[in-house]
């Protein structure tokens, strides 16, 4: 017999909980073969069977939170064919254990019926029937039950009619209620509502956007970005774009390269806070937010001041493809030293993203909408417009230099050829 144990899964990572095992007790299984799926702070992790054999016992269930090193299961070696019948022998016997706990109970309910007026008669009535009872102010001990065994149910409850107006007098505060409740039909109205355990990763989510508004002196700056010559070298170049690269020529890339050049004239922005050090970062890991099922990731494009356009537009595509499918993996996630994030995908014209932490800075792209603009004094076009945003932590970042950052991505969005020589 062996363990199924919880693998390492990176140092950041503890514990997971396990999201649904994939066999059941009994099922045999092949080397190789996923025996379950456990869900961490940043991915979902499968979790092979290491021989071949029979699943023996499932230790920790679906929904618990364990740690790394712990045994959640235990995996019996040998073929399906010689583990498949000891298997269903103690399947058998644990039926016979289970089977005289029904009947165990069985002698107390007789006493019950034989006393009736006991007050432990409220004990074997169904919910439904002390649910009823209680709103029309009955007493279960006074309601005669046609159950051999002498269990009330709701019918019972229904065709008392002989003291059901004497208990109904003591709540007497909730008189004015009373009337209103038969009025409405047999039972209260209850509004509908559905409860479900937040997942690990939203969680996570959670925790850390509370810790990084509680922890950083967090101050948005704004500006816009006037997108015509993006949208006009993308109109001329995406075919032969496409055609060679085979992929589109995205905005994504002009951003990642605007960030690039930006954080190096501005290299505060793309550091961290350790204790009183600020550590200053000489390369740039950009993470990009995807929104996936289970909630936003930020998978990250390395060394991106070292790729061309189409080496990042490919970067960006493949991350979000395994964001989606869920294959992303623990290094796809960690480290980072800005991120980007566009909330103009789902149609947001102005936000103020929250800090990655221990990034000090994130830019937020918003809905590109055609707005009048004053060229000069004396005329007007409407533009394609962006407003963009730079969260940024003030306790090493000065207002100022956020300005200028932002001013900095401003002027090099809007000379896409600059980004040629500043990217």
């Amino acid at each position: 017999m062996s363990e199924i144990k919880v693998p390492a899964m990176g140092e950041s990572i503890t514990e997971g909980t396990v999201s649904r095992w994939m066999v059941k007790e009994g099922d045999t299984v092949n080397q190789g073969d996923v025996l379950l799926e456990l869900e961490t702070d940043k991915v979902n992790i499968e979790i092979s069977a290491e021989e071949s054999g029979v699943l023996e016992k499932i230790i920790r269930q679906e929904g618990e939170t364990v740690e790394i090193g712990e045994t959640i299961g235990t995996l019996s070696a040998g073929s399906g064919g010689g583990s498949g019948s000891p298997a269903s022998e103690p399947a058998a016997e644990e039926k016979k254990a289970v089977t005289p706990a029904p009947e165990a109970p069985t002698p107390p309910p007789a006493p019950v019926a034989a006393a009736p007026e006991s007050s432990d008669s409220a004990k074997t009535a169904s919910p439904s029937a002390r649910k009823l009872a209680r709103e029309r102010g009955i007493e279960l001990d006074q309601v005669q039950s046609k159950d051999p065994i002498g269990r009330v149910y709701q019918d019972d409850v229904k065709s008392h009619n002989n003291q059901a107006p004497a208990p109904a007098a003591p709540p007497a505060s909730k008189a004015p209620a009373a009337p209103s409740a038969p009025a409405a039909g047999s039972s209260t109205y209850t509004k509908p509502v559905e409860r479900q355990r937040m997942s690990r990763r939203r969680a996570t989510i959670a925790k850390r956007l509370v810790e990084a508004q509680q922890t950083a002196a967090m101050l948005t700056t704004f500006n816009e970005v006037d997108m015509t010559a993006i949208m006009d070298v993308r109109k001329r170049r995406k075919d032969k774009f496409k055609e060679k690269h085979e992929i589109n020529l995205g905005f994504m890339s002009f951003f990642t390269k605007a960030v690039v050049g930006a954080l190096k004239k501005f290299p505060t922005i793309n550091a961290e806070i350790d204790g009183e050090d600020v550590v200053l970062k000489k390369y740039y890991d950009i993470g990009i937010a995807v929104s996936a099922k289970e909630g936003l990731v930020v998978p990250v494009v390395r060394d991106a001041d070292r790729l061309g356009f189409a080496e990042i537009e490919k970067s960006i595509a493949d991350l979000a493809s395994k964001a989606r499918s869920n294959t992303l993996a623990l290094s796809d996630l960690q480290g980072g030293t800005f991120t980007i994030t566009n909330g103009g995908t789902f149609g947001s014209l102005l936000s103020t993203p929250i800090l990655n932490t221990p990034q000090v800075g994130i830019l937020g792209m918003h809905k590109i909408q055609l707005r009048p603009v004053a060229i000069d004094a004396e005329r007007m076009e409407n533009r394609p417009m962006m407003y963009i945003a730079l969260s940024y932590d003030h306790r090493i970042i000065d207002g100022s230099e956020a300005v200028r950052f932002l001013v900095t991505v401003k002027e090099l969005l809007e000379d896409p050829e600059s980004l040629l020589i500043e990217g």
